[in-house]
């Protein structure tokens, strides 16, 4: 099999947002109008006189199936940036991801412009424990370049997976800095358990944590959302941040939990109008009566831009976090007689308002690469009113508040890029695993004591001692790295101080130990819980509109 193929649509996980929420399958049976017969008939003509002449007078001999299998791939490249060829020896791996754990790095990707751009790195995975974030470029591993026409599915796999506690060095090109980085990955085990983390922020408000959108979740969800309500959670947030998607029905499934009856939530339309679908909601809801906040970021992507976009049009609950990712175009698997893939893109995603998730993009597929680059250069994780978006046109929701359209999902709520992820000493730290190193080596020196903690207490009555934080500062100073002059270096200290913790906490007690720590100082949650009041208010308007 010729390793120039499967592009663009290649992933780690594979997570792929299925066109119906049954799924689709067609056979290889070839429909077109009488209009376009004699146009196809002589495109086809002129393939087969291509590929006769290469068999009789090409000076070498050629796979007539690799030489197929290129061209179709070469020509679903100028499409779209998610149409793409699976040949069968690669189909098994690009569904695999959703259905069972795997050992890897933990990152959601697409190969675009022959390089991986990380979409998200799955969070308490691998590479978000080292500070790989959504945007970076990798371009090497182990001091090999891992860029060019020979990456498909099968390599990216190979590359990138390995055993539990294996290491991989990642190279790294990431906007706004003119050097490549370097992180050491451990790799570890990538569980196909979507929901992360359920626990009380603060009294009547639940936190759920939400990674993906695969087989289980909407089974998980519900789960987690019963035992939040019957401990009294009042108020919901449903954090989306760095969830690639994946299944369109457990997304709309989840969402109308949150939803009354017969509120539309998203639509599909496409060229043939057999792909146009509407999904309203149709059950009796856990939480459809409580204030909810959605956090998004740039890593939220495709089923997390459904429910987002849904809650938002339908003045439901507030959207909390930055412009999510921009992936709106839906495949449709078509199994080909030899048992290979063809996902096409035959339609597109409109949230209730009638805005399109799809973010921009053209033939030159570079272009699609950079937008991630280009949301940096321009501001716009820093500031909202720096967001860049060709298609400016104004929609409304139920209750008349404007939204934009233009690709993915903007917040109603604002939350910066914090700057220290941009910190040159914080990556360095990142880059060398000291946080993770060091808190497992704590975790090992004092497992008694926690052990009795753990048994007597929660994860919020953890803390650093002093003694150990001067330890953590001489491990430092020993690598040589710098730390930051007078205020930064207090800002960075605080950050880094609640991240051990929370690395710590994640050994003792499992996700809900390392998320309950983080929340302490995560600026998302901080504003969440600034809004919740104008959340109940949106909710109430929005329910007398209904009622009335």
């Amino acid at each position: 099999m010729d390793n120039r193929l499967s592009k663009h649509i290649v992933r780690l996980p594979v997570i792929i947002a299925l066109a119906l929420s049954s799924g689709i399958f067609l056979g290889s049976t070839l429909f077109t109008s009488p209009g376009n017969k004699r146009e196809l008939g002589s495109s086809l003509n002129k393939f087969r006189e291509v590929i006769g002449i290469l068999e009789n007078d090409y000076v070498d001999t050629i796979n007539l199936e690799k030489a197929t299998e290129i061209a179709i791939s070469k020509m679903l490249e100028k499409l779209d940036p998610h149409s793409s060829f699976i040949p069968l020896s690669d189909l098994e791996l690009s569904k695999a991801s959703l259905e069972s754990d795997f050992e890897g790095i933990g990152i959601e990707f697409l190969i675009v412009n022959d390089t991986i751009q990380v979409i998200s790195a799955l969070q308490g995975g691998p590479s978000e424990i080292v500070g790989i974030m959504a945007g970076d470029r990798i371009v090497g591993t182990d001091g090999i370049p891992f860029t060019g026409d020979f990456l498909n599915n099968k390599e990216v796999f190979n590359r990138l997976r390995g055993p539990k506690g294996s290491k991989l060095v990642l190279e790294i090109v990431r906007p706004g800095f003119l050097e490549k980085l370097q992180f050491k990955v451990t790799r570890n085990t990538i569980s196909s358990q979507s929901v992360e983390a359920a626990f009380f922020i603060k009294p009547e408000v639940g936190y759920l944590k939400l990674s993906r959108f695969s087989d289980n979740t909407y089974v998980e969800c519900k789960e987690k959302l019963k035992e939040l309500k019957e401990r009294g959670a009042k108020s919901i947030i449903l954090d989306l941040r760095d969830n690639p998607g994946g299944y369109l029905d457990r997304a709309t499934k989840l969402a109308d939990e949150f939803l009354s009856e017969n509120k539309l939530m998203v639509f599909t339309e496409g060229k043939n109008k057999k792909y146009d679908q509407k999904y309203y909601s149709s059950r009796n809801g856990l939480f459809e009566e409580n204030p909810m906040i959605i956090l998004v970021n740039e890593g939220s992507a495709s089923a997390s831009e459904i429910i987002a976009g849904a809650i938002q049009d339908n003045d439901r609950g507030l959207i909390v976090g930055r412009r999510t990712f921009g992936k709106g175009l839906v495949q449709l698997p078509i199994s080909l007689k030899d048992g290979s893939e063809l996902r096409l893109t035959i339609s597109r995603y409109y949230t209730p308002s009638g805005r399109c998730i799809q973010k921009e993009y053209s033939a030159d597929i570079s272009i699609y690469d950079q937008e991630m680059e280009n949301r940096f250069n321009n501001g716009e994780l820093f500031n909202k009113d720096s967001i860049k978006i060709k298609d400016t046109a104004s929609f409304q929701t139920s209750l008349g508040r404007k939204v934009k359209g233009g690709g993915g999902i903007i917040p109603d709520v604002f939350v910066p890029l914090d700057t220290l992820l941009t910190n040159s000493f914080l990556i360095k730290i990142m880059q060398q695993n000291l946080l993770r190193e060091f808190a497992l080596d704590y975790y090992k020196k004092n497992k008694k004591s926690l052990d009795v903690l753990k048994v007597k207490s929660n994860p919020l009555a953890f803390s650093l001692d002093q003694n150990s934080w001067i330890q953590f500062v001489n491990l430092v100073e020993k690598k040589k790295i710098e730390w930051p002059i007078s205020k930064q270096r207090l800002e960075t200290e605080y950050y880094i101080t609640n991240l051990l913790q929370a690395y710590i906490a994640k050994l003792v007690w499992g996700d809900v130990g390392f998320y309950q720590i983080l929340m302490k100082k995560d600026p998302f949650i901080i504003s969440s819980l600034k809004h919740l009041n104008e959340a109940q208010k949106l909710l109430i308007a929005s329910r007398k509109k209904t009622n009335s």
